[in-house]
Parts: structure tokens; C-alpha cells; sequence
């Protein structure tokens, strides 16, 4: 159908004496006629074969400029907007199942219809083909241009089986159930103007470019659980190209049709398009990018306390989080008043210099952690006596040892967090390390939400049969 000088077709809505209602579809063109005629052909072919009603023409009206318009019933339902379906709904299930089903019917069916039929390679040159006549135009963004190509010269993105497909889905073209206060599922399809073999991935276009991700989700799973034949990895991106490409093929047509208004109208999506493509592939670049730690502060007085110490410095903002071989604390000091952690009755918690705030971390060494308990379960008084001292030094008080702790600081490392007493069995033995460390809380991304359903009501007349209904009037 379309709209504007560019549509192929004009369509009306008649009702006879006995109430029955019909579509009327008027080609506009020479070439909108000879696909009206090749999808008769099919559809009476396909009603036989697919579990959904279609429009099957009932009967053709000779025009006065020549060719012929086709009558077929108007079928109930409503039709849909596909930002509207929701994740895990029955619409999105059927959706899929219907265009798996559709897939999968023997293309000699549309073989014999008269069809147009297409190999995988065969049908990328075309493609490349309508790119090249577009770039003439001059109306093509340059990077849409570089990047459809390369797409499109990527043979391992072609190597599939085409198949028959309906090769216009979209929202004019997918009819649910009524609205009767049931969840809504697919009914119908309708628009098989465009049917060819070709690529299954046309079909798959719109969706891809309107759908919620969990809602395409759902509709490609349930896909590939009903295909006869596995679908190839490569099938979304394709259709990611086909959708990108379709303002290409309307913008085509305009041009054909001298509408220059229409023509510059489709250029001009096609160059916000291609920002918006631009500023996607920055947003992915700057997230695959690792993120460096600035130096902080303290790192260059670290490091050079690193050069003449064998033991391992905790940094600033760093928790030390390991222990030598020989049962020392892994914090490490100088002669200008760091401390170091020599034994059991060394402070677990020290005062160091940082430029950000107070981060806690397990800073308690083996020896610290033995000294608190004996081997016969028994508190060590060394463990009081440290306690006592780790107070001292995080309140700013004077220590009982004051060469220990005369490194000043305004960052304070606490002790470890609170462990669980030990057992009557033995105690834990040296060198051994907590692995508890801070926990982290991840937010989950807030689902996009997804418009109401924006349809036309179709009421069903009294007697009428079940595919007779009125014209669609717009829902207030």
C-alpha cells in the first residue's frame, strides 16, 4: 500500500446486499499489477497449506486504464504495533511459529505460483546492486554507504538457504485475534504482494528494527524451535541489514515516481541514520575499552618503599591481601615510620596516606590471626594487647608502643571484618588467607517499557459469518 505518490496500490472497503464485507485492491502501477496477479496465484495455492487464513481472491474488477483489481474478504481482527508485543507473550510466540511454518513450505509451491525465486549469491548481487544505484543518487550518507558495503562483500554472511517468504511483515501486515478481553495471538497475515524465495531474514527485518530485545527474544526462539531446518547464525544480522537498508528501497521508489519532496524526505532519515549508527559504534568502543587507575598520591612513595623492601607494600587505597611464606604480615615498611607486621602482637590495622575515602579491607596477618586463638582453643592475651593497640592508632590516642605506630595518616585500613569462632578443632595453620572480600551490588537494567496497543476495533455483525466484519474505526 504505502502513501503519497509512492504507494502501489489504493484499497477500499465494500459491503454487498447480504452483508458481506470485501476488500478491493487497486494496483497503481504496471509493475504493483503483475504482483497482484502472482500473489493470487499463490495464495490459492498457500490456503491449503498454511494453518492461517489468507486473503484469497474471490473474484477481479476490470479497470478503465487497464489490468485488474483483485476482491478478497475482509478478515477479522485488529492489526498490531510491534513495539506493543510483549516478552514471552502468546502473539510473540505465534508470530514466530507462523513465519517458521511459512519457512519451511517446499519452494516448489512458489515455484509453480510464478514467483520470483532466488539464490543465496544471487540475491546478495541484487542487493548490491540496489546500493550501487542508490550511492548514484547522491543521497546516500557516505558512511551507511562504506558500511552496507562491507556488509554486503562479507560472503560468510551469505552462505544460507533461501526460502519462501511472505516479504512485506511489518505492522500494516500482521493481524491478531480481536480484542475480546483474551490475550491476543496472530491470526492473520496479510500483503503478500512481495512474496519470493529469498532470504528468510527479509521476514525477519521489521522485527528486529521495532521489537523489544526480550520480545525478539521470544519470537526467534520460538522460531528456531519450529524451522524443519536449523536457522544460520547469521540470520539476525541480515536482517538488521534489510531493515537498515528498507529506506533505501522507499527512498528508491520516491525517486522513481519524481517525488523529490518524498525522495529528500528519505535522505534525510538515511543521514540520521547514519549518526546514529556513529554514535552506537563510539558507545561500543568506549566500553570494550579497558579502564586504567589513575596514579594515586601515595603510589610514588610506595613504590620507591617497593625498591628497597622484599615483602610486598599495600599502596594507597589498596588492601594488602597476602602473607609470606614464613607466617609475616604482607605489610611491609621503611625506616621513615611506616609500620611493618612482624608477629602476633603487631597491629592488624594501620594508618596509611590516600586520596579518597576510608576503604575497608582484610588487613589481618596469619600471625595476628594465630596469636588470637591456641591450638588448644584458648584466647591469646597477645590478641587483647593488639586490639588495644589497633584502637589506639585508629583513634589518633598514643600507643603503648609508640616506635610501632608513629606512621600518621588520614585514611584509615581497618581491622578484618568478624570471623566466625573456631572450633574445639585444631587452629587454622600459618600462611593461610580469607577470601572474603567486599561484596558488590549490581543493579539490573530496568526493562524499555512498550506502548499500549494502538489498533482498530473490528466488530463482527450479527449473522455474519466469521471472516465478515466492519470497516476498522480507530479506538478513541
Amino acid at each position: 500500500m504505502g502513501s503519497g505518490p509512492t504507494r502501489s496500490f489504493e484499497v477500499a472497503f465494500v459491503q454487498d446486499h447480504e452483508h458481506r464485507r470485501w476488500v478491493i485492491r487497486c494496483p497503481r502501477t504496471p509493475a504493483a499489477s503483475a504482483r497482484l496477479e502472482q500473489s493470487a496465484a499463490l495464495l490459492a495455492l498457500l490456503t491449503r497449506r498454511l494453518t492461517l487464513p489468507v486473503p484469497v481472491v474471490k473474484g477481479w474488477v476490470a479497470l478503465p486504464e487497464g489490468g485488474r483489481a483483485g476482491v478478497h474478504a475482509y478478515l477479522t481482527g485488529r492489526m498490531i504495533d510491534l513495539a506493543s508485543i510483549t516478552p514471552g507473550s502468546k502473539l510473540a510466540v505465534g508470530l514466530g511459529r507462523a513465519l517458521a511454518h511459512l519457512h519451511n513450505l517446499d519452494r516448489r509451491v512458489y515455484e509453480e505460483a510464478g514467483v520470483p525465486v532466488y539464490e543465496a549469491e544471487a540475491y546478495r548481487t541484487r542487493r548490491l546492486a540496489e546500493l550501487d544505484r542508490a550511492a548514484a543518487t547522491g543521497r546516500v550518507p557516505t558512511g551507511l554507504l562504506t558500511r552496507w558495503e562491507h556488509t554486503l562483500e562479507d560472503i560468510s554472511l551469505w552462505r544460507f538457504t533461501t526460502t519462501p517468504t511472505h516479504g512485506g511483515i511489518g505492522s500494516s501486515t500482521i493481524l491478531a485475534t480481536p480484542d475480546d478481553g483474551e490475550e491476543p495471538d496472530i491470526k492473520a497475515l496479510l500483503g503478500w504482494e512481495s512474496a519470493q524465495v529469498a532470504d528468510p531474514a527479509d521476514d525477519l527485518a521489521a522485527l528486529v528494527g521495532e521489537l523489544h530485545p526480550d520480545s525478539l527474544d521470544t519470537v526467534l526462539e520460538a522460531y528456531a524451535h519450529a524451522r524443519s531446518d536449523r536457522p544460520d547464525q547469521h540470520l539476525q544480522e541480515r536482517a538488521r541489514l534489510v531493515h537498515q537498508m528498507q529506506l533505501v528501497r522507499t527512498m528508491m521508489s520516491a525517486v522513481a515516481a519524481g517525488d523529490d519532496d518524498g525522495a529528500e524526505e528519505h535522505a534525510r532519515s538515511l543521514r540520521r541514520l547514519d549518526d546514529q549508527l556513529a554514535r552506537e559504534d563510539e558507545e561500543r568502543a568506549a566500553a570494550a575499552k579497558p579502564v586504567v587507575r589513575a596514579p594515586a598520591a601515595g603510589d610514588a612513595s610506595d613504590e620507591a618503599a617497593a625498591s628497597t623492601d622484599t615483602q610486598p607494600v599495600a599502596t594507597a587505597g589498596t588492601p594488602a591481601v597476602g602473607s609470606t611464606g614464613d607466617g609475616d604480615a604482607a605489610v611491609s615498611s621503611t625506616d621513615d615510620g611506616a609500620v611493618r607486621g612482624d608477629g602476633g602482637d603487631e597491629e592488624s590495622a594501620v594508618e596509611v596516606e590516600g586520596t579518597g575515602a576510608p576503604t575497608p579491607v582484610e588487613a589481618a596477618s596469619d600471625d595476628t590471626a594465630d596469636g588470637a586463638v591456641t591450638e588448644s582453643g584458648k584466647a591469646d592475651p597477645t590478641a587483647t594487647d593488639t586490639a588495644d593497640t589497633t584502637n589506639q592508632v585508629a583513634t589518633g590516642a598514643p600507643a603503648a608502643d609508640a616506635s610501632k605506630t608513629s606512621a600518621t595518616a588520614t585514611a584509615q585500613i581497618p581491622a578484618a571484618a568478624e570471623t566466625t569462632p573456631p572450633s574445639d578443632g585444631p587452629a587454622a595453620t600459618d600462611g593461610a588467607t580469607s577470601t572474603d572480600s567486599a561484596s558488590t551490588t549490581v543493579t539490573a537494567p530496568v526493562p524499555r517499557l512498550v506502548r499500549e496497543h494502538e489498533t482498530a476495533e473490528i466488530v463482527p455483525l450479527t449473522g455474519d459469518e466469521g471472516d465478515d466484519v466492519l470497516p476498522p474505526t480507530p479506538r478513541r
